[in-house]
């Protein structure tokens, strides 16, 4: 049975992940975060004792594979213990720097490593749906509006970012992002307009419009709870538990597209 360890146990998705580890039948064996500690993984999560206690000492990590779910600072002190003992690494965290990104993709040279700022699948099958909508309509000025919960720390979500980014390689045009617009704005055929709001207990809404003369197209996502994130992140620790070969690898990857 594949060992599991949970990094970020006691937060939202953590809690989930642990969860939805044991239904699918994986062996949760540690459990880290910066609270909770001592206190038991399982209870935690609301599905009674695992013998799992919380701890905040990741250079105890002993495992299959660890999922993350956590900041960025305590995500690149984890990957380098996973580099030192070679743990494959399913990485949730977003918010990571430009220069961590590089760092992550440096430690993929040693082993494997699954990063995305969103595992649902759903989110993944929207991202290639614009793969396509993009290469058909680039010539359409392209527009992102994102919303979540007022708790979020980082703004726009790594999964509007990441639509961002489809959507300049799939149309092929060096597309710049504008994050918000006021005073005197004139609209450029060379940028990206990408809008992010906070409130409440929204869990996430992505849309990107696709906007010509006298038409435009609205694809959007809608998670209404954390469940397809963390079942997500399972499954893609169920994906690289069977990969041997290091290297920084994506949803797209756990699933064929």
């Amino acid at each position: 049975m594949m060992k599991i360890a949970v990094h970020g146990a006691a937060g939202r998705m953590g809690k989930l992940v642990v969860k939805n580890a044991v239904e699918e039948g994986f062996e949760v064996v540690q459990a880290f975060d910066v609270s909770g500690i001592g206190e038991d993984a399982g209870e935690i999560a609301g599905i009674g004792k695992i013998g799992v206690p919380v701890s905040d000492n990741v250079e105890e990590l002993s495992c299959d594979v660890v999922i993350d779910f956590s900041v960025p600072s305590a995500t690149m002190k984890l990957l380098e213990v996973c580099a030192e003992k070679g743990v494959k690494a399913v990485v949730g965290t977003t918010g990571l720097s430009e220069d961590q990104k590089k760092r992550i993709e440096e430690i993929a040279g040693k082993i494997p490593v699954v990063l995305s700022p969103n595992f649902s699948v759903g989110v993944n099958i929207f991202w290639k749906a614009l793969e396509m909508l993009a290469e058909k309509l680039s010539d359409y000025d392209m527009e992102i509006f994102e919303i979540h919960h007022r708790f979020k720390r980082d703004a726009p979500s790594g999964t509007a970012l990441r639509a961002g980014e489809v959507l300049k390689e799939a149309s092929g045009k060096n597309l710049r992002f504008v994050f918000g617009r006021e005073g005197e704005s004139l609209r450029s055929d060379e940028e990206i307009g990408m809008f992010a709001v906070r409130g409440g207990d929204v869990v996430g809404e992505h849309t990107v419009f696709f906007i010509g003369f006298g038409e435009r197209i609205e694809l959007t996502h809608r998670a209404w709870n954390r469940e397809a994130f963390s079942r997500g992140a399972v499954k893609a620790a169920g994906w690289i538990a069977g990969v041997d070969e290091p290297g920084l690898y994506s949803m797209k990857d756990v699933l064929g597209i």
